[in-house]
């Protein structure tokens, strides 16, 4: 039943996201006779992704016939391809998670007019939580409003991530930022569904979201959802153009400005000195090199807990490796920012 809260524009979004939503709910009852093709290596597509997205196109087009379509499995093929009004879709956001059985999936429906995404819709099919937001109306959770988190240390913090999986992909640097994050929050996680991961930032559950290779219809519902909780979504150096740039970090806004320093470095914009301190970073934790990595993170975690006492920092813990000797890495620099 439509809300009278909400937009009627909105209101479509949510009624084409329950009906994917309970396609989904359907083949999850026995997976086992889904069909899985892959893309690309671990890169995976279901028939449930396919019948999703086409229940999601043939509801928006049925209320808005002239708007144009951009969809992850299906392109643009769909709608009018010269109309100022595009509906972004994701019909199923954590595939692999999906097809494994694992409970951490989504449907993503976003709403661009004029390029800037105006209306967002996510919905977790597992739980029936539907995060709904309008640009300049706020965030709402099954029409709770919803603010980011209020925590301020970036020590107390839970922050979301994506993992690479991609061939190709930077595994080394992922591996140094986790170095350099890892030893400053209370926990990393990685559920595996980006736009759950955003929506989850909106609602406060985790206090930031950080991830690279993401299309558009991973981050337009959960940007807008991020920036009407009051949260701060960009590129990971700060720059707010970001939907189409292949990196995203959002985050509740004194958390995000802690972030930013800490990740510019690994930008694909990074100046040139930054991406020279990244390399060095990279090499410095690279577990080929013989158990850097290791030292490397005690060596942050005392730091880090000693400043947080107001102790000085004590001597980095010497590990070493039977038959390889290895030489001394100096920390990531910086420690925990100060509130």
């Amino acid at each position: 039943m439509p809300s009278p809260n909400l937009h009627p524009m909105l209101n479509v979004a949510v009624k084409a996201a329950r009906a994917a939503g309970a396609i989904i709910n359907r083949a999850a009852l026995d997976i086992e006779a889904v069909r899985v093709s892959q893309k690309q290596v671990n890169d995976f597509v279901t028939e449930v992704d396919h019948a999703s997205e086409q229940a999601i196109i043939d509801t928006l087009l049925g209320a808005y016939p002239g708007h144009g379509i951009l969809a992850e499995e299906s392109g643009t093929q769909h709608g009018a391809r010269d109309s100022d009004y595009v509906w972004i879709i994701d019909p199923l956001d954590g595939t692999t998670n999906f097809i494994h059985g694992f409970p951490v999936y989504c449907v993503s429906i976003a709403l661009a007019i004029k390029g800037k995404i105006e209306h967002a819709v996510i919905y977790d099919p597992t739980r029936n939580d539907l995060f709904t937001a309008t640009r300049g109306r706020g965030a709402f959770m099954n029409e709770r409003r919803i603010r980011v988190s209020k925590r301020v240390r970036l020590a107390e913090c839970l922050i979301s991530t994506g993992f690479p999986f991609r061939s190709g992909d930077n595994f080394k640097q992922y591996l140094a930022i986790m170095a350099d994050l890892m030893p400053r929050a209370a926990g990393l996680r990685r559920p595996g569904a980006a736009a759950l991961d955003l929506a989850y930032v909106a609602a406060g559950f985790s206090d930031a979201f950080f991830e690279t290779g993401l299309n558009i219809w991973d981050v337009a519902a959960g940007s807008l959802l991020v920036t009407e909780a009051g949260g701060l979504v960009g590129n990971f150096t700060g720059e707010p153009d970001f939907l189409e740039q292949r990196e995203c970090l959002a985050g509740a806004p004194r958390i995000y400005g802690q972030l930013v320093p800490l990740l510019a470095k690994y930008s694909k914009f990074a100046s040139v000195d930054d991406k020279l301190a990244a390399s060095e970073r990279v090499r410095a934790v690279d577990p080929s090199a013989g158990g850097v990595y290791a030292r490397s993170t005690v060596h942050l975690s005392e730091n880090a807990e000693s400043a947080r006492e107001g102790e000085a920092a004590p001597a980095p813990r010497k590990l070493t490796r039977l038959r390889r000797e290895t030489s001394p890495v100096a920390p990531a620099p910086g420690d925990t920012p100060a509130e």
